[in-house]
């Protein structure tokens, strides 16, 4: 039997939505900005009115019950549906918007772009409200689907069923050193690339970087010498030691680092701009991913690169 939604106080959704992102009580008061016994007592209405618990209680977070589960998706397309019929036109103002847009951008991707974006949004769009993101690419498709993340920068995904996507970077990697390291004279051979110190960037800890797993069909090891999860002390790192960074060329010469050829052949590193299928209706999703494509293909003229090509 139906339920007779005008005896339900619809904002009880919300507050699920909420909670069915985050798996935390507490995190979702603070997305929704309201009190945590706000949401608690909004929650326990829901359970009443549903007649099923929703969320249990564990050492992993908020899990969903198999109802969760199973409205989860139609409640987070009407929210989304509700939420652009009530903000958004067929025709997007930018002057006067003030659109708040959750964009997910790979590190260190956020520093290359985030100036000329910030720049074109305070010209075109004043008014709206950035919020950048780092979500876990095995959380994206999710936040993708609950609108948590409408736009995301991130390496090929596997599932792209319900998104959309445009490549925007492919880039190779090298050998970066600081720019009087002995290193930078002569052939940068196999052997004298692992005789190399060398700092690991990855933003999973114990996550192999793609020339370790390359080295290790060979039988070979580098010698890594220190790791990071982020990429904002790299250029202090490498400039004040001998260290050696295997990373992609063009964040190597952003960072004003001397780059080698790898003495290995790797596949390039793509990346792709990515959002759900049903922004298509969204015409303030729509301007903020051409405007971010037309951002990374500037980046990529003023370091003489070409543009990836086009995907679907």
């Amino acid at each position: 039997m139906a339920m007779d939604l005008s005896r339900l106080d619809l904002n009880l959704f919300v507050v699920f939505d909420a909670i069915y992102a985050e798996r935390n009580i507490t995190r979702a008061a603070a997305k929704l900005s309201v009190t945590q016994p706000a949401v608690s007592n909004a929650l326990g209405r829901l359970r009443n009115a549903l007649g099923d618990p929703l969320f249990v209680k564990t050492s992993a977070g908020m899990q969903p019950t198999a109802l969760a589960e199973s409205i989860a998706g139609p409640i987070s397309e009407a929210l989304y549906l509700m939420s652009v019929a009530t903000t958004q036109s067929s025709l997007f103002d930018p002057q006067n918007s003030r659109r708040v847009f959750r964009l997910s951008l790979l590190d260190p991707y956020d520093s290359l772009v985030l100036p000329q974006l910030i720049r074109r949004i305070r010209a075109e769009a004043p008014q709206v409200e950035l919020r950048i993101t780092r979500t876990a690419r095995s959380d994206l498709l999710r936040a993708l689907e609950s609108g948590g993340v409408e736009i995301a920068a991130e390496a090929p995904l596997k599932d792209t069923t319900d998104l959309i996507y445009h490549p925007i970077q492919m880039d190779r990697w090298v050998c970066a050193l600081r720019p009087d390291h002995p290193a930078t004279q002569g052939s940068l051979t196999l052997e004298r690339y692992l005789s190399l110190s060398h700092l690991h960037v990855s933003n999973r800890p114990n996550d192999d970087a793609p020339v370790d797993i390359a080295l290790r069909r060979m039988g070979k090891t580098r010698k890594i010498s220190l790791r990071m999860q982020q990429y904002n002390l790299v250029n202090d790192a490498v400039r004040g030691t001998d260290l050696a960074v295997t990373l992609t060329e063009g964040l190597a010469r952003h960072l004003g680092l001397k780059v080698r050829p790898l003495p290995i052949q790797l596949p390039g590193l793509e990346l792709r701009l990515y959002r759900h299928k049903r922004s298509d209706a969204d015409a303030a999703a729509l301007w903020m991913f051409d405007l971010t494509i037309s951002l990374f293909k500037t980046l990529n003229s003023s370091r003489g690169q070409d543009a990836p090509g086009e995907g679907a």
